[in-house]
């Protein structure tokens, strides 16, 4: 006999996984989805199988507000091996290059500053970045080199943590879009010795913290109600947005796709709340008029606000 398929249901929150080592994102995201028996769910920002730490993923509702953390700011701990160069850029590639290490604390303190700031990053072929719907690693892996565009980065801090036995911890806090294993080759490469990434934690993404993270075998152990209650309320993805409270007039007009008068308001996007606190979406201000960008479903009228949030200038 075929098992019963498992029933899903509408859950609506963020969790804070603490990722282990091993898994892709989309696996972990597969595995919380089982958790939860939950319809949807989606990460905020790929983590590689060889990284762990912080992967907020959105469950339901949550996924239409995902963005405004894929944006913020990220921090990592990176431990980064000098004197040797793999094709991967971290420890799971083979060996290019062997270079002797007479690096000081010194050499690095003077060599790290140069990394700081706005800068651009080619992204390596070993990576999840997709060319025609393949991630480039599979390329890679084929043997093919793919051209890459360089991207713009910025990297706020790097901060030394440890260094002995040729082994260099650092703390990273960067923009999106930042490839860790391409900032240690580089650092190899102005110190004179070469490096690979060896190690890599996320402890940061956007305002959470890989303390408030919870872990798989944590979740496991709780009944389905004690899970729940890991959730964070769908609004803390936009916690980085200016709050507006608006009237029932207001909320009604918003909902239903409408534009809502807003003069003396400073332009720019906003977490939008209606009577009772309820959190309606975001929506953006500019010149004096607010519209919607990303509304949640759980609203009343959902019918006539679908039908409104078809319209991409009402969206954006």
């Amino acid at each position: 006999m075929n098992k019963p398929r498992a029933v899903r249901r509408d859950v609506n929150g963020i969790l804070l996984l603490d990722k282990p080592l091993g898994l892709t994102s989309q696996q972990a995201v597969s595995k919380v989805k089982w958790l939860f028996s939950a319809r949807k769910a989606g990460h905020t920002g790929t983590l590689d199988p060889r990284a762990s730490g912080l992967l907020p993923i959105g469950l339901g509702e949550a996924t239409k507000f995902s963005q405004f953390l894929l944006d913020a700011e990220k921090g990592y701990l990176a431990s980064l091996r000098l004197g040797a160069t793999t094709n991967t850029g971290d420890s799971e590639g083979e060996i290019l290059q062997q270079r002797p290490v007479s690096v000081t604390v010194d050499d690095i303190a003077r060599v790290l500053p140069q990394f700081i700031g706005a800068q651009t990053q080619t992204p390596p072929m070993h990576s999840a970045l997709k060319v025609a719907g393949k991630p480039l690693y599979s390329f890679a892996r084929a043997g093919i080199t793919i051209e890459r565009q360089p991207r713009s980065i910025v990297i706020n801090k790097i901060q030394v943590i440890d260094y002995k036995e040729n082994i260099l911890d650092i703390q990273v806090k960067c923009s999106k879009g930042t490839y860790i294993r391409v900032l240690a080759e580089d650092i190899g490469e102005a110190l004179g010795c070469g490096a690979h990434l060896a190690a890599l934690t996320r402890e940061i993404a956007g305002g959470f913290t890989l303390c408030q993270a919870v872990s798989f075998e944590a979740l496991e152990a709780l009944p389905l109600a004690d899970r729940m209650a890991q959730l964070l309320p769908i609004d803390a993805f936009a916690t980085s947005l200016d709050r507006m409270s608006l009237d029932p007039e207001q909320a009604r007009r918003i909902t239903t796709g409408l534009a809502v008068p807003q003069t003396g308001v400073v332009d720019g996007s906003y977490r939008l709340y209606g009577v009772g606190e309820v959190f309606l979406g975001v929506g953006t201000v500019e010149d004096g008029v607010l519209k919607a960008r990303r509304l949640t479903s759980q609203l009343p009228g959902i019918e006539q606000m679908e039908n409104c949030l078809s319209n991409p200038e009402v969206t954006g």
